[in-house]
């Protein structure tokens, strides 16, 4: 793979081969995301503009865009310095203006010279019930008026950068689109009447009519598929590469694994069963493993992941889960230390705090083997950290870790299996496009016991009668989390911050009744302020979202979310699962401030409506748009050009299946279609997958 193909070097070129562009507008066209050619090919057009020839502006209800031959009249040229020069024009039906501001008088006489004919074409308006066009966007003898598009594409802009310039920019550019050999499989090509590649861009960016917009339009889908595939094929190399790493085989004889069973006051869900099975499948297969655990709160994950780390145990090796905080990491540790006295294994735990003698000498057992499982942050993953035998890591909280840290975490135990675990329910089109080189196992079944949480509505008129609730729940014992929006009152924001609702509920309900924990806080503070909570020295925590994601209190059951209109569905559903973890019945009240936007009451209505995380994950994608929902930027989530997850996310499961097959057959891409691929990849600046193969 030595590099580019010669083939696309047109496409990569500077920008400023095109006509008309310097510098400078190169600069502007920078503000679009647009580098090269090849970038123009795919800024698809996302409006178009109907301007077929009418006989006459009647024909059009306006405000609209219309094409009409008119014989032009009398020139009306402005009254005061700033006020508009108009020039009567006649259709066959009627007459109406052309309005010019700021023109100069003698070039509008040669334009539209009086009694001649011309061909005008822009958006009609009503102005006192009299029709006038204000800049026309075109002005031609009727000999030239064959110049205007039927159907004109409307393509995104910015500053510096013109519908004209950009229509000029991508006319040049689709001149130097040539032929490319297939990459697609041959059957789903057949199957789904697609366009060859080139015909395709040639297509999407001459569309005949609304239909051609329309992510299901078969140009647009061949090219949303193009990119599928190739960021697929990417991440199938990734996952070839990690699995070419022969693994070691780590297979338990169950003895341990039997103990915590048996320890255990219930059976695991049929959901847990599965993916232990998977799981121990892929340690005892020789393959490395590198596998996502999906589950929904209070799925029951830490059941899994713990049975998980002792195959590793059972196999005479260690195992070890990171956090990506110190009170996450704190908070598994608490919950597996009684799963490991019942297997009589020894879990330690290490984290930044760690210093001097006791890092040391917790080092020094782990290098020794004494240690079997370590809980932690990334501190267990620094460079002076050294296992006897590490066979297992399990990463919690999946977003904050990319594939690049997959691959390098592999790499501290040379054939370390890799299980990474999220809490938050992903969608099926993104969890392909985010974990498409993992394999999935997916916990959608709550275990027993676990209470189903009564969630209500009310509105912030009506908090005094919420802080009475909360008294009398106080006075039987039960605890309360009350989240609210924003830290440190701002003017300019009606949220109620954090600070100001934890002095009112403390004047309201006592002196060391309510805590406070929020971002800014220094960790310390933080740590104490969850600690004292957890011990239940307080009743009340008033908190930012910081406690979304593993916080675990089973004596909590009472959540008040203030203001939730202004929050997620997905953030709502993470919040909402910190209680209902105990014997008691929870509730969580969602405070809104009315009145609501449609948007708020349907996304606060799908929460009282059902408890299924993969339900309100799929809803809130529908609502928010894939790039919202999971903050594209720091998720891994690449940035597709055509491609659309939430309308085409059938396309990103094709793909996946589409690339592995692909590799399986033909491992080195050496086949013709494989060459292909190749080249998609270099076109799609697939710079990942272009490493691992010529590494490869």
């Amino acid at each position: 793979m030595t590099g580019r193909p010669e083939i696309l070097f047109p496409l990569f070129a500077a920008l400023e081969t095109l006509g008309g562009v310097g510098a400078k507008t190169a600069q502007a066209f920078a503000g679009l995301g647009i580098e090269l050619p090849r970038d123009l090919l795919f800024s698809l057009p996302y409006s178009g503009v109907d301007r077929r020839f009418r006989a006459s502006v009647q024909e059009v209800v306006a405000p609209a865009t219309v094409t009409v031959e008119v014989e032009v009249g009398q020139h009306i040229p402005p009254r005061s310095r700033n006020g508009p020069y108009r020039v009567e024009v006649r259709d066959t039906l009627t007459t109406f203006q052309l309005v010019f501001f700021h023109a100069a008088g003698d070039w509008l006489q040669k334009q539209l010279p009086t009694g001649q004919r011309r061909v005008v074409s822009g958006k009609v308006e009503l102005f006192d019930g009299i029709a006038q066009i204000v800049h026309p966007d075109y002005i031609l003898r009727p000999g030239q008026a064959e110049q205007i598009p039927d159907f004109e594409p409307v393509y995104h802009l910015t500053a510096g950068v013109t519908q004209r310039l950009m229509l000029r920019a991508v006319g040049e550019v689709l001149m130097r689109v040539k032929p490319l050999d297939e990459w697609i499989d041959p059957n789903l090509l057949e199957r789904e009447h697609w366009p060859a590649w080139n015909k395709a861009v040639t297509i999407a960016h001459a569309p005949e009519g609304p239909d051609d917009l329309s992510p299901q339009a078969p140009a647009r889908r061949r090219l949303a598929y193009d990119e599928f595939f190739a960021h697929q094929l990417t991440l199938a190399l990734a996952r070839q590469r990690v699995r070419r790493g022969k693994g070691r085989v780590s297979q338990g004889d169950g003895h341990l694994r039997a103990k915590v069973l048996a320890a255990l006051p219930y059976r695991p869900t049929a959901a847990q069963e599965r993916a232990m099975e998977e799981i121990a499948a892929d340690m005892g297969g020789g393959l490395r493993m590198n596998r996502l655990l999906q589950g929904d709160v209070g799925a029951g994950k830490t059941l899994v992941a713990f049975l998980s780390l002792l195959v590793a145990v059972e196999a005479g090796g260690q195992g070890v889960m990171m956090a990506p905080t110190e009170i996450l990491a704190r908070q598994h540790f608490a919950a597996l230390r009684p799963l490991a006295e019942a297997a009589e294994v020894v879990v330690e735990m290490l984290t930044g705090r760690d210093k001097g003698r006791e890092r040391a000498a917790k080092l020094e057992a782990l290098a020794r083997g004494d240690i079997h499982i370590l809980v932690g942050t990334h501190a267990v993953f620094q460079d002076d950290v050294d296992y006897h035998d590490l066979r297992l890591a399990i990463v919690d909280e999946q977003h904050r870790f990319g594939v690049a840290e997959r691959m390098r975490l592999g790499a501290k135990g040379q054939v370390t299996d890799v299980l990474v675990m999220t809490a938050t329910p992903i969608p099926r089109s993104l969890a392909l496009a985010q974990y498409g080189d993992m394999d999935v196992s997916v916990l959608d079944e709550k275990p027993p016991g676990r209470k189903p949480i009564a969630t209500a509505m009310v509105s912030t008129g009506r908090i005094g009668e919420v802080v009475e609730r909360l008294r009398a729940a106080i006075a039987e014992g039960r605890q309360a989390y009350w989240v609210c929006p924003l830290v440190e009152e701002s003017e300019l924001s009606e949220l109620t911050a954090a600070e100001e609702r934890f002095r009112m509920l403390r004047a309201e309900l006592g002196e060391g009744v309510v805590g406070l924990v929020h971002g800014q806080l220094p960790t310390a503070e933080k740590d104490a302020a969850m600690a004292g909570f957890e011990r239940g020295d307080t009743s009340v925590l008033v908190a930012t979202t910081v406690i979304e994601v593993g916080v675990d209190v089973p004596n909590a059951s009472i959540m008040v979310i203030e203001r939730a209109e202004h929050f997620g569905l997905a953030q709502l559903h993470q919040l909402r699962g910190r209680v209902g973890r105990g014997q008691a019945a929870s509730t969580c009240l969602l405070m809104y401030q009315p009145p609501l936007t449609e948007g708020g009451e349907r996304r606060l209505g799908i929460l009282r409506e059902t408890e299924d995380g993969f339900r309100i994950a799929e809803e809130d994608l529908a609502m928010r748009g894939a790039g919202d929902l999971i903050g594209t930027a720091q998720s891994g989530l690449p940035r597709f050009w055509v491609g659309d997850l939430e309308t085409q996310a059938a396309l990103m499961a094709v793909a996946q299946t589409d690339a592995r097959n692909l590799l399986r057959e033909d491992p080195g891409l050496t086949s013709k279609r494989g060459e292909a691929a190749r080249v998609l990849l270099w076109l799609m600046r697939q710079d990942e997958a272009i490493r691992l193969i010529s590494i490869g």
